[in-house]
């Protein structure tokens, strides 16, 4: 691993046990998505848009998010955040504008990390959607410390 990986990688590790904390004083499951959406948006300079979508009636919804103003409500079945659903695991997207279907809520986004949310039974109920305004922002690493991350959301306060 790259020493840039591990600075990412240990950045992340701080941020998780951060919210770890903070969760432990915390139950519900959409204030924990707002927090998260809070403190990764503003730890991580590669990040433009940061927010989840909900799995409500067979759409997609916008959750708590930071950034600019999102898409509220995405049909399907294109684009990153429903492929994460579909594939039921991460999607990571160097280039948007190569991605078949991408939904473009802002035109400045260009590279993308979707990450599923599951609730205590596992069943997938939302997505992390990371957007960067650079090509090729994200790496595994992202991917990795994002699902640890999003894993907090149902975990056991």
């Amino acid at each position: 691993m790259a020493a840039s990986d591990r600075r990412l990688a240990a950045r992340y590790d701080r941020i998780r046990e951060q919210l770890a904390e903070l969760f432990a004083y915390i139950e519900d499951p959409i204030a924990r998505m707002a927090t998260i959406a809070a403190i990764v948006h503003h730890k991580m300079p590669h990040y433009f848009w940061t927010g989840f979508y909900r799995l409500l009636d067979g759409k997609l919804v916008v959750g708590p998010y930071q950034g600019p103003l999102a898409c509220a409500v995405l049909d399907g079945p294109e684009g990153v955040c429903w492929a994460g659903v579909q594939r039921a695991q991460p999607v990571l997207v160097p280039d948007v504008h190569a991605f078949p279907g991408h939904v473009a809520c802002d035109s400045r986004s260009q590279s993308e990390v979707v990450v599923p949310v599951r609730d205590g039974s596992g069943a997938i109920v939302a997505v992390l959607d990371v957007d960067s305004d650079r090509l090729d922002a994200f790496s595994q690493t992202d991917v990795d410390a994002l699902t640890a991350i999003v894993a907090l959301v149902y975990a056991a306060a």
